[in-house]
């Protein structure tokens, strides 16, 4: 690594966030879906509502990310990665006392903070010992971290299935809340096994307030007026206004409209990351050997094509085909952006860059089930998925037209 002084070596650094990675995964994922919007909707959360709470703790992201990217880079990784897995760790246990739809909101806020300090230092530590390989190590974290997705959404479906039935009652929701903290919780005794495998502050002298703010500043003023950056990053950005949408409402049409149950809800969005997981690794070496560019505009199209087609039909076989060629999409996206940000930034940190780029990221993932709780309030399934879709070729158009494919530094 090229700040951290005594860095541990690459291999040992990269399996522990893969193992952090994975436990915080599965803690986060089952708190997400299907469990989030169900226990919304059991609260008597309307639409409008239901995507607020599920979009919330994306919308710390947004206001913290660039920040905790910036401390990492001036006092090292390590102290941002044991805060963010404290969160991960213990807040899960506030869903127990949730009785009120309001107190759902705050939590979900505070909880926004564990992905808020993890993802963009994770991203910045692996950026920082990737090299030439960014795309290739970006695809194999994320894979590994997908697996715990993969497990949490149908065991979090699935023991709300076997718990509560058809029509599980709010303390059911709370119960499976606890189960969801204990595994939250290896997280942070895996940091605090792991301890000397993580990257430690390079200097004894921490700097001035002053100094830590004056390089916020400057990387942010890189990357903020940097269009060929901003392009890139809202591409992810933009793409995540379909996930989040498909994380509130999907788990919402599936027992409702569909007539399916929660486990099945829980299957289909193991199934999205059960792609994402295999294809990540394939996609990033794509990327790294043929360009990012392309493969983001392919993928942006796929996503689009396919999420518009969710309303149409209820057929359970059907959805999954449609998840496989949605999270086949997702891959060809998310393993090429944040890499080709590292390549275009002129900030001197990467953390700082990683921040933005996840900002960007959480303001399209938090828009995504707000924007469409607006829509269905007002529309149908078909014409508010319509919207979105529209968005995401607007957005591929003016991306293929003013983003020029970088030039490689290792």
């Amino acid at each position: 690594m090229s700040e951290e002084s005594g860095a541990p070596p690459v291999t040992g650094t990269f399996l522990a966030l893969i193992l952090i990675g994975f436990f915080a995964r599965l803690s986060y994922g089952m708190a997400r879906t299907p469990l989030l919007a169900l226990f919304a909707r059991s609260l008597g959360a309307t639409p409008t509502i239901l995507g607020l709470v599920v979009g919330m703790s994306t919308v710390t992201g947004i206001f913290f990310k660039a920040p905790a990217g910036t401390l990492s880079d001036v006092y090292g990784r390590r102290a941002a990665l044991f805060s963010s897995v404290l969160i991960f760790g213990l807040m899960p246990f506030a869903y127990y006392f949730i009785h009120d739809i309001r107190l759902l909101v705050a939590i979900r806020f505070f909880h926004g903070f564990a992905t808020a300090i993890y993802g963009p230092v994770a991203m910045a530590v692996i950026m920082d010992i990737a090299g030439e390989k960014k795309g290739q190590l970006i695809g194999t974290y994320s894979s590994a971290s997908i697996l715990g997705g993969m497990i949490a959404a149908p065991l979090g479906g699935g023991l709300l299935q076997w718990l509560g039935g058809d029509n599980p009652a709010p303390s059911v929701f709370r119960q499976i809340y606890l189960v969801v903290g204990l595994i939250g919780s290896v997280s942070l005794l895996l940091v605090l096994v792991l301890w000397r495998r993580l990257p430690s502050r390079a200097s004894p002298d921490p700097p001035s307030v002053a100094e830590v703010m004056r390089k916020f500043r400057e990387d942010v003023v890189a990357v903020l007026t940097d269009s060929q950056v901003l392009l890139t990053s809202g591409m992810e950005g933009v793409q995540n206004l379909t996930v989040g949408a498909l994380e509130a409402f999907l788990p919402v049409y599936v027992t409702v409209t569909a007539g399916l149950t929660s486990f099945h809800a829980g299957v289909l969005w193991g199934v999205q990351l059960v792609v994402l997981f295999l294809a990540r690794p394939v996609m990033g070496r794509v990327s790294d050997a043929y360009g990012r560019k392309p493969l983001i505009t392919a993928g942006m199209l796929i996503c689009m094509a396919s999420f518009i087609f969710y309303p149409t039909t209820t057929d359970f076989t059907l959805l999954v085909a449609l998840t496989l060629v949605f999270g086949l999409g997702e891959a060809m996206v998310t393993s090429s952006t944040a890499a080709m940000v590292a390549e275009q930034t002129r900030a001197r940190g990467h953390g700082t860059s990683m921040g933005v780029f996840g900002s960007l990221w959480d303001i399209g993932h938090a828009s995504g089930p707000i924007l469409t709780g607006f829509l269905l309030s007002r529309y149908d399934y078909l014409p508010s998925f319509g919207v979105i879709s529209v968005i995401l070729l607007m957005a591929t158009v003016l991306f293929q037209y003013y983003v020029r494919e970088p030039k490689r530094v290792p």
